[in-house]
């Protein structure tokens, strides 16, 4: 066998193009510098400017393996491009934890969400000349119960060669029992994949990058966790950026962000993908 087929591809996916001119600006350096191999794109975000598109593509030139794909986005403070969209918390999406609640108790439309995705569809379409390469949520909302109908329903139309993101990890019980944050998602993920993959969508076929971002932690002990265990194909999420005014109004997710593109530009984690025997490309 030779070295090359020993290595496990991963896609490293940078959430939240879009959201902040400081975030695009770090995820295109990380995607020059070799350290990416996807990025997801908010449509609905205050920094996608057609400047800041070609930004991207030009980037992406240098990294021709690089995927580009859309994040849906369907919580606050973000707001709908569809007329009438409900429910709403004034003119935004509702909060996410609401939202997923009112998808537990039934209280949703697919329809509204079928819409809303198909607009965000449309306008990743209208700004790149072309369908995403996948698919996924913000806040991981595809994977909540009514919305991940709308949205597979949506998909299915409006870019059915796209893959989507499910949350789920292939590991033990007792392993995943250890971050309640990963098992919700793990939880909310088996529906989804049985969803998807009855409408004839490929999603990956494993998941990390879940963990608590307000807590202070060991970036390379945190990845070299992920790594473990990540099929061939798996992905991993993360959220590099660079703190700016406009992020700051948006997301709390400021200096942890600062922290993920530090370490995954530097030479710790150049080191550990090759400890791992894990590969962008």
């Amino acid at each position: 066998m030779s070295e090359a087929a020993d290595l496990r591809r991963i896609w490293l996916c940078a959430d939240d193009y879009g959201i902040s001119p400081g975030v695009n600006r770090a995820i295109r350096d990380l995607i020059e510098r070799g350290r990416l191999n996807a990025t997801s794109v908010m449509t609905v975000g205050p920094a996608i400017a057609r400047s800041e598109v070609e930004a991207l593509q030009a980037s992406v030139k240098q990294s021709p393996r690089c995927a580009i794909g859309l994040h849906v986005t369907l919580s606050a403070p973000f707001r709908p491009l569809t007329m009438h969209f409900r429910p709403l918390d004034g003119d935004m999406f509702m909060p996410f934890p609401k939202l997923l609640r009112a998808g537990v108790l039934r209280r949703l439309d697919r329809e509204f969400f079928r819409n809303e995705v198909k607009a965000q569809l449309a306008a990743f379409a209208e700004a790149f000349g072309r369908l995403p390469d996948f698919v996924d949520g913000h806040q991981h909302v595809q994977l909540y119960p009514q919305v991940r109908d709308g949205f597979v329903d949506a998909v299915v139309e409006g870019a059915p060669n796209a893959w989507v993101r499910q949350g789920g990890r292939g590991l033990p019980l007792r392993q995943r029992l250890a971050s309640p944050k990963a098992l919700v998602l793990d939880v909310l993920s088996t529906q989804f994949r049985r969803r998807a993959g009855s409408a004839g969508l490929s999603f990956n076929p494993g998941f990390a990058g879940a963990y608590d971002f307000t807590r202070a932690t060991d970036f390379d002990a945190l990845m070299r966790h992920f790594l473990e265990g990540l099929p061939d194909g798996g992905l991993v999420m993360c959220h590099p950026g660079f703190a700016d005014e406009v992020l700051a109004g948006l997301d709390p997710m400021t200096d942890v962000r600062e922290r993920e593109h530090a370490y995954l530009s530097g030479e710790a984690f150049a080191r550990l993908l090759a400890d791992s025997r894990v590969t962008l490309e």
